[in-house]
């Protein structure tokens, strides 16, 4: 019994922090603004079934796609960090950042791929699944996007409390800390790629 406690808490947490719900929710906020409260939920269910089906298809047959494919982990960074770069630009220069795009889009870029489930997650997927028995990275992979399901489901409470005149100022400091993570990022890939040497 301690050593499942264990080995769930050494898969669990790894992940919870890569997943960063927290820390993506800002961005759920941001790029569901206009949209109404049904609309919201949808995109968010979307969102969340979108990075299950990413999370699951690189746990399983993560390593046999990416050689069949010839795509490094280094090379979806860079993907992933240009597509939020763009919409962080889109936003700063137009105000919003999916101008007629509807929530379906949204859901799986950016927020179901590559913010919730990026290549910091696949990677740690990936890890994991040489480390501890499949069916344990499975339960916390699960267990990790019930709460961020949860999570983001909170954003209505979030804006409520916030108010559109906040809401609308936090969007705007967090489209240029989105551009950050982009640059972020791209960096990563480069370096994962052998391309651009990082120090520390």
């Amino acid at each position: 019994m301690d050593n499942w406690i264990e080995s769930f808490v050494l898969t669990f947490v790894p992940l919870f922090i890569v997943i960063d719900a927290f820390g993506t929710l800002p961005f759920v906020i941001s790029l569901s603004e206009g949209m109404t409260k049904h609309e919201r939920r949808k995109m968010i269910h979307i969102a969340i079934a979108t990075a299950a089906i990413i999370g699951l298809a690189f746990l399983f047959f993560g390593q046999f796609i990416l050689n069949v494919m010839g795509i490094s982990v280094g090379s979806f960074a860079i993907a992933g960090g240009l597509i939020l770069l763009v919409l962080s630009i889109k936003y700063v220069s137009t105000g919003r950042m999916v101008e007629m795009i509807k929530e379906e889009m949204v859901a799986v870029v950016p927020i179901g791929t590559p913010l919730t489930m990026g290549p910091a997650t696949i990677t740690t997927l990936l890890l994991l699944a040489t480390q501890f028995r499949l069916y344990m990275v499975l339960i916390s992979f699960t267990v990790n996007l019930l709460i961020t399901w949860l999570i983001f489901l909170a954003s209505n409470q979030i804006i409520r409390f916030m108010g559109q005149g906040g809401l609308r100022a936090v969007s705007r400091v967090f489209s240029l800390l989105l551009a950050a993570i982009a640059v972020s990022m791209i960096v990563r890939g480069l370096s994962l790629l052998g391309i651009l040497n990082v120090a520390g």
